[in-house]
């Protein structure tokens, strides 16, 4: 399939991915191609170090923010994990519903500068549902390689079964921490995204090192997230809904009005367009930039990991 006709709106798959929610010990580090029979086989960490939590942004006493709310890292990996647990079934359907279909069309955005081409290997952060997977792998086609990543065996479980429904053969399921990435080795990929999930990564600054280090030199970063509207009036409004729409409509159709009321508060605990460009510099991509979406509801922000010197 060609760039161009994948970036028809009709070619695009449904569903948002998200989840870089924390799960426990024992789940970390596994990994299997979506054409194996077992699912999620547990695989050895000979370094001992994909469940460990880090933070450079904790309050007094170790603490972070679960929302509004301060808990402990360890609290929070529990949470955020029960959260993602909770809404994976119906999580596609969440989505189509909250942005009335308009995720579709940043991910569409976000692939046109994605710069990706046959042959070339994608790792897709965060990635949950299965969906940019699934259109990467297009891309990519059958010389290339496309590795579904997340922290959350309930979501990961999802795009698995969504990938062997597409028949999808060129692409791995891993379940891994954003924050060391640990199942990679550097300079492994071409492209990184994280599509709606650095928001609930505890510690975003070792995220991001962890990004550049399994990037190639002269490989791309991608970041879809939601974001804060320049626009005021667009920023109240927004407000409004997502602190009553949200959680109405994840009781009417998720039967869980609590996890979407959290989703709309770590929105609001999201750093700002400026604020993410700067720390994708300071982590070490050159040439971070960001692109506002709606308003700046959503931004997708990009940065390069520098060519090696000649």
């Amino acid at each position: 399939m060609s760039n161009s006709n994948f970036l028809d709106p009709s070619q695009l798959p449904a569903g948002k991915p998200q989840g870089q929610q924390a799960t426990n010990q024992s789940e970390l580090n596994t990994h299997t191609n979506v054409g194996d029979a077992g699912i999620l086989p547990n695989q050895p960490n000979p370094h001992g170090l994909a469940g460990r939590v880090t933070n450079n942004h904790t309050g007094q006493n170790g603490t972070t923010h679960f929302g509004f709310k301060q808990v402990s890292l360890e609290q929070k990996q529990d949470k955020v994990a029960g959260v993602f647990h909770s809404v994976a079934a119906k999580y596609d359907l969440m989505n189509d519903l909250m942005s009335m279909g308009i995720h579709r069309l940043w991910k569409r955005f976000a692939i046109s500068l994605s710069g990706v081409r046959s042959g070339q290997s994608v790792l897709d952060i965060a990635g949950g549902t299965g969906d940019l997977a699934l259109a990467f792998s297009r891309v990519v086609g059958d010389t290339g390689r496309v590795v579904l990543s997340d922290i959350n065996s309930s979501m990961l479980q999802v795009g698995k079964e969504r990938l062997i429904n597409a028949g999808c053969d060129n692409v791995d399921v891993v379940l891994a921490n954003a924050e060391d990435l640990e199942p990679f080795e550097d300079e492994s990929f071409d492209l990184v995204t994280i599509s709606f999930g650095l928001r609930n990564v505890t510690d975003k600054d070792a995220a991001l090192r962890s990004m550049l280090r399994v990037l190639k030199p002269g490989g791309r970063l991608l970041i879809l997230e939601f974001s804060k509207p320049g626009f005021e009036p667009l920023s109240k409004v927004y407000d409004i809904y997502s602190f009553t729409a949200l959680p109405v409509l994840g009781k009417l159709f998720a039967g869980d009005s609590e996890s979407y009321r959290y989703l709309a508060e770590s929105i609001r605990m999201h750093p700002d367009q400026n604020t993410l460009k700067n720390m994708m510099s300071e982590a070490g991509f050159v040439g971070a930039e960001f692109h506002n979406l709606t308003g700046g509801i959503t931004a997708l922000h990009r940065g390069f990991k520098a060519e090696a010197a000649q």
